[in-house]
């Protein structure tokens, strides 16, 4: 049983701010989440209706070694809470004449890639020698600085390595540099695309994803990524951290440059509480934080600043039922059949609704039947698409699901539309109701080299003592591995500035 130190509040029970409860409390703090749904997740929530099991955020399990060690720091395992299962094929790319499978064994990727582009093979083993590299320093060290100040990378191996590190070249020249074909071009770009820009606005550093992609593998949690938030809810639960859900804060209140205490209600019963703390760490989202609960003397950033930072996209999402079988689908299915540059520009340069936009089909249920009822197939469809667009109408949710599922039919040469018996919607509106939400972003910052780092909101408040910040728009940035590493990189801060307690 550890001794309390200090009483810490966490806003937010998604990925980052369960990591830094867990940590937090394994210090001996005396820890409060305050969430203001009815469960765990954040953006990883879970979505029950008609025997129906949807993950209603993340869906992608890379970087398994990122889990591991996160549990491994409390004496756990990933195993002593949920199932992993690695997919074979990691996922099914449609391009506009036909489709390929990803093989997870690297021998059959490479004959792939072969028969896509001679001599690309070799050019495989080049590119993820080099990302081996960038991912065993960006994992091991560049994602834990904290990012506040330039002295954190006065680190004798990111000095030698740094232009191994490729930070000053961009993702498209790299890829570029080792292959030729499009398909194997836009097969490597595909891994940065929710990052937040296009490829040549992301450092090359990034192919450090596709060695997650490649050698750590797609993996599927058995019973659905909410699997996760559950293993990580009941080992805060074992360190006596405390929840409170159906509360949303409404008011921080500060006195002497410090917080003393924050103000909330109750979704359900509109009861209003208050709580005294010694530490808060915001793991809502940054920009409503600063914007609507701090009074405006003690935010950090002012609008100017916000509305000149480069978003990742949002993205319209469909959870849909089917009252049968699709024969022969994929875990995981990318359509890459119309245009990656358009659609792209679209998302990040003229920031507009897609004219005929890429997509993503996740078919759980192909993998794992618990997610369906007997004989039925559970999809989600994501859309990426801008931050910051107007017009989030149920009949333009409408027509976009009409355009892809219609697209989906076609390639497939089967029928879905009419075998439809449960759908969701889900996209801008939704984003900033459910989760105040920066412009309806889904991802958070992007990770262009002028949003890493020392260059991103920073995690300590600049003007409250003990306020302190952790999630997607902070270090280290946008996906489900860096947020778990978030909230712990934050509780170091903490714990770093109040060793009193």
């Amino acid at each position: 049983m550890y001794s309390l130190k200090g009483k810490v509040i966490i806003i937010g029970a998604g990925f980052s701010g369960l990591a830094a409860a867990s940590f937090m409390a394994k210090a001996g703090w005396q820890v409060s989440v305050i969430e203001k749904h009815a469960m765990p997740g954040g953006r990883a929530r879970q979505l029950k209706a008609n025997d129906f099991v949807f993950d209603m955020g993340p869906s992608w399990y890379w970087m398994p070694d990122v889990f591991e060690r996160f549990f491994n720091c409390f004496g756990k395992k990933v195993s002593d809470y949920y199932q992993l299962q690695r997919l074979d094929p990691s996922y099914r790319v449609f391009w506009p004449d036909d489709f390929s499978d990803i093989p997870a064994n690297y021998h059959q990727l490479k004959k792939l890639f072969e028969s896509i582009e001679p001599g690309s093979g070799v050019q495989l083993d080049l590119f993820l020698k080099e990302a081996s590299y960038k991912y065993e320093v960006g994992v091991n060290k560049l994602v834990f600085k904290p990012g506040q100040s330039v002295a954190e990378f006065l680190d004798i191996d990111l000095l030698k390595g740094i232009f191994r590190l490729d930070v000053f070249s961009s993702m498209k020249s790299h890829v570029a540099k080792h292959f030729k074909h499009p398909k194997l071009r836009e097969l490597m770009e595909f891994p940065v695309l929710f990052l937040g820009a296009l490829a040549e606005k992301i450092p090359a550093l990034y192919s450090l994803m596709n060695y997650a992609d490649i050698v750590g593998g797609t993996w599927y949690p058995l019973g659905g990524m909410y699997r996760i938030v559950d293993g990580m809810y009941k080992l805060a639960l074992e360190l006596g951290v405390e929840f409170k859900f159906n509360e949303e804060v409404r008011s921080i209140q500060i006195n002497k440059q410090s917080v003393k205490q924050i103000i909330t209600v109750n979704t359900l019963t509109k009861e209003e509480k208050y709580y005294d703390t010694d530490v808060l760490i915001g793991g809502a989202d940054y920009h409503h934080i600063e914007s609507t609960l701090l009074p405006e003397a003690y935010r950090s950033y002012d609008s100017a600043y916000w509305n000149s930072r480069v978003m990742a996209p949002s993205c319209l999402l469909y959870y849909v039922g089917l009252n049968k079988k699709l024969q022969g689908i994929t875990h995981h299915s990318l359509f890459f059949d119309t245009s990656f540059q358009i659609h792209g520009q679209e998302i990040y340069t003229s920031k507009q609704w897609p004219t005929d936009p890429l997509f993503y089909v996740n078919a759980c249920s192909v993998t794992d039947p618990s997610c369906a009822p007997e004989g039925c197939e559970n999809l989600f469809f994501l859309i990426p698409v801008a931050s910051g667009l107007e017009n989030d109408t149920e009949s333009l949710r409408e027509y976009y699901f009409d355009k892809i599922v219609t697209r989906m039919e076609k390639r497939i040469g089967q029928t879905i539309k009419e075998h439809i018996i449960f759908k969701k919607t889900f996209a801008h509106s939704d984003f900033i109701s459910e989760y105040h939400a920066f412009k309806g972003n889904a991802y958070g910052l992007a990770n262009t080299l002028q949003q890493t780092s020392i260059l991103k909101p920073a995690c300590k408040s600049k003007k409250v003592n003990n306020l302190f910040y952790t999630g997607q728009l902070t270090v280290p940035g946008p996906g489900v591995p860096p947020s778990l590493i978030s909230g712990e990189v934050v509780a170091k801060e903490v714990l770093k500035q109040f060793r009193k307690f």
